[in-house]
């Protein structure tokens, strides 16, 4: 990547957690980031984004922000493919202008989920809600608008910030005797720390007159496999191995849980191409699991 000698990383989104996971891993690193999140850089207004971006004048560009909202995007499509597409696309067209390498987080959401096998870059595509649909056209118009973007699709993403799965389950699990949890959707559970510093790994690698070499599409997942039920298993012996009340968790299907937006049976994400290229491996989740667990028992947030 070209020297970022007085020119920071942009980090776009400010409150997610890959966005708060990467402010806390570049401080850790020493490395200049700045980030930036409604009103500054809002992506449902994505007229204004180019030229604020230009006056940071960033050294590359990691778009951490998105429409989450699995179930109320069904809902809200227009804000969903907002966000989602024509801000993440007014990003890229930044990034292009300034030749600089553009970062873009995407889903395993983009996948229908019938697969029985981990899923790899090239596998077809086939969203199930708008969500998905969203985030699938947005890497589509990442695509086109930077040649020098990598697009990186992660699933399961839980951390010390935020609102996620795993401090769900660890409030659920204080406040009753018992939970049921779904068992037949199997993904790669995957903590934004990892992500962060597998992100901040890859950008030094990135040779600006080179982009044939790296930029595409790389999946970035935790090792491993597991259900939502046995997520929430591990969560709750950890926390138990802490001294928090061990409770029950019993195991139910999607049918027994249904939600507006339907979720893949299959969100396995195999990491093969990641590793060849860049050398990054992500640790096994369950071992990112306990030191999430441990961060949130010790009240980080």
């Amino acid at each position: 990547m070209a020297s970022t000698a007085g020119r920071p990383i942009l980090i776009v989104g400010s409150t997610g957690q890959v966005a708060r996971a990467l402010v806390e891993r570049a401080a850790r690193h020493g490395i200049a980031v700045i980030a930036h999140g409604r009103p500054v850089l809002d992506l449902e207004k994505p007229a204004g984004l180019g030229s604020a971006i230009v006056d940071i004048r960033p050294a590359a560009i990691i778009n951490a922000a998105a429409y989450t909202a699995v179930d109320k995007a069904e809902s809200e499509p227009e804000r969903a493919f907002a966000i989602n597409r024509d801000g993440a696309a007014a990003l890229a067209r930044a990034a292009a202008v300034l030749d600089v390498p553009f970062v873009h987080i995407s889903t395993d959401y983009v996948y229908d989920g019938e697969k029985p096998a981990p899923y790899v870059e090239d596998d077809p595509t086939g969203p199930a809600g708008v969500y998905g649909r969203s985030k699938l056209e947005g890497e589509q118009a990442v695509r086109a608008a930077s040649p020098k973007a990598i697009i990186l699709r992660t699933a399961w993403v839980y951390s010390p910030f935020g609102n996620n799965f795993v401090k769900t389950m660890l409030r659920l699990a204080s406040e009753r005797d018992r939970l049921r949890v779904v068992a037949d959707q199997i993904g790669s559970p995957t903590s934004a720390l990892d992500i962060a510093e597998a992100i901040l790994a890859i950008l030094p690698k990135l040779e600006p007159d080179r982009p044939e070499a790296w930029a595409g599409t790389y999946h970035l997942a935790g090792g491993g496999e597991a259900s939502w039920c046995e997520l929430a298993r591990a969560t709750v012996e950890i926390a138990a191995h802490h001294g928090r009340k061990a409770v029950p968790v019993d195991a139910i299907t999607t049918a027994d849980y249904p939600t507006p937006a339907r979720r893949p049976a299959n969100s396995r994400l195999d990491t093969t191409r990641l590793t060849e290229a860049f050398g990054v491996r992500l640790p096994p989740w369950r071992d990112s699991l306990e030191q999430t667990v441990a961060r949130l028992l010790a009240g980080a947030d």
